[in-house]
């Protein structure tokens, strides 16, 4: 659970203003079902940065994103980070309603963010690389 110190220790993050609008719905979606989830999503939501699409940072995590990252149990994944109905893990489609989506989206190259695991463990992730935002269109049919 999310908590005022917890902004000190995060790292900034920033989010596009469509995906911004698009998880403070879904968030208030999965309220009432998974309110854990909602309340760290809505939780990064707040203390993010937001940005219009037309300017996006290069190296953000976005939604759509395809990104390579580390963890320091020597995991090295790439993943891209989608809402639930996308998500697969067997294609490395990561939806942003697990904790290490929640932990992903804002982040940019090279940020490092503590994250609890499903079991309760805190693990640290790496963004080592960010890829240009994959269309939902375009993920479907690669599936």
């Amino acid at each position: 659970m999310a908590n005022q110190n917890d902004k000190r220790r995060k790292p900034p993050i920033t989010i596009l203003r469509s995906d911004h609008d698009a998880l403070t719905r879904l968030a208030g979606a999965i309220a009432d079902s998974n309110p854990a989830v909602s309340e760290e999503l809505l939780f990064e939501l707040d203390r993010a940065r937001i940005v219009d699409a037309a300017h996006p940072p290069e190296g953000m995590v976005r939604m759509g994103s395809t990104l390579r990252y580390t963890t320091d149990t020597g995991e090295d994944r790439n993943v891209t980070l989608v809402y639930p109905a996308e998500a697969d893990i067997e294609f490395g489609r990561v939806s942003v309603l697990t904790p290490i989506g929640v932990a992903l989206i804002g982040l940019s190259q090279g940020q490092s963010i503590d994250w609890t695991a499903r079991d309760g463990r805190i693990h640290r992730l790496t963004v080592e690389s960010v890829g240009p935002a994959v269309a939902r269109k375009e993920m479907r049919q690669a599936s």
